[in-house]
């Protein structure tokens, strides 16, 4: 207890902060002239830097209606009276921050929808002439989102140094992987709902028990699975809050799902070779037991200054 308290001074007198799950979210809605539109644009307002604004091609001309804020995002209403139809045509986002993707949706009159993403490296999306919907940018969410959420990272590097063996792995990714797909599931469609400031909280302590668990453990965990199970639903609903905020694609939801959680298994599976190469290395060097204390206090610091972090946010 007393290294991990002495993790949490160090950590918290450093400017670290894990990035939650918020991208921004342009919804355009053709009306019915075809030249004339509705958008919505909503962009976390707690991101770092100002607001990212959205360009509109030349063509559009673009009324500000009504900003408000709602949850986590600042909302803005635009209008938009244009000379041709936007297919064709491309939308920029200038100012986005590095930690901010933006998810754009075009819903056209004739039950065509047009999704795309971009970022701070490419932040412009062409508008395609004739667009089939198929909810892929759904999978590049689900890569940003673990990427980008290190309390995420650092619960699957703290899970691989509480397992051997190749099986046990592979068990113990897969239950996470089932556990947090069926309260993702659960959420979208309305079945369950928790306050997602207090998801958040919980998570992080779910992180610092994943570190005792590091620190305490003599050999491996005999049934890793069923604790990744039980942490895996408690981060679905994490995912599920943020994608509910947003606004997931209801006529493609379970596609968008699919998207979503197989991005998200394609990062972690990326990330699986780290932690397994600095256990390899330790233990080659008989340096096993001191890295063990050494990830265990780097986790469980961090897990816990974001448990207080986001408890004051919570009370605040």
């Amino acid at each position: 207890m007393k290294r991990l308290l002495f993790a949490f001074f160090l950590i918290s007198s450093l400017d670290i902060y894990s990035h939650e799950f918020n991208p921004a979210h342009l919804v355009v809605q053709e009306l019915n002239d075809e030249l004339s539109y509705e958008a919505t644009w909503m962009y976390p307002y707690k991101n770092i830097g100002r607001r990212a604004e959205v360009v509109f091609p030349d063509e559009c001309l673009t009324e500000s209606v009504d900003i408000y804020y709602q949850g986590k995002y600042i909302n803005e209403k635009i209008s938009l009276e244009c000379t041709s139809p936007l297919k064709g045509k491309s939308i920029e986002i200038i100012n986005l921050s590095v930690l901010t993707d933006a998810l754009i949706t075009i819903n056209f009159n004739d039950d065509d929808i047009y999704e795309g993403l971009v970022n701070v490296q490419n932040n412009t999306l062409q508008i395609p002439l004739e667009s089939n919907y198929y909810p892929s940018s759904y999978l590049k969410l689900g890569l940003s989102h673990l990427f980008d959420g290190l309390d995420h990272i650092l619960f699957i590097f703290g899970l691989l140094f509480c397992i051997s063996g190749v099986i046990n792995i592979i068990k113990t990714i897969t239950a996470f992987t089932i556990a947090h797909s069926i309260t993702l599931g659960l959420t979208v469609f309305g079945l369950i709902s928790l306050p997602q400031g207090t998801i958040e909280a919980l998570i992080a302590l779910t992180i610092v028990y994943l570190a005792s668990e590091i620190n305490r453990n003599k050999g491996s965990l005999k049934t890793p699975w069923l604790m990744a199970f039980g942490f895996g639903l408690l981060h679905g609903l994490g995912f599920a809050g943020a994608l509910m905020d947003i606004g997931i694609a209801n006529d493609k939801m379970l596609l968008s799902l699919f998207f979503f959680n197989v991005g998200i298994e394609i990062a972690q599976i990326a990330l699986i070779p780290i932690p397994l190469m600095i256990i390899f290395i330790s233990k080659k060097f008989n340096y096993f037991e001191i890295t063990k204390i050494l990830i265990s206090l780097c986790i469980g610091g961090m897990g816990f200054y974001w448990f207080i972090d986001r408890v004051i946010g919570i009370i605040l």
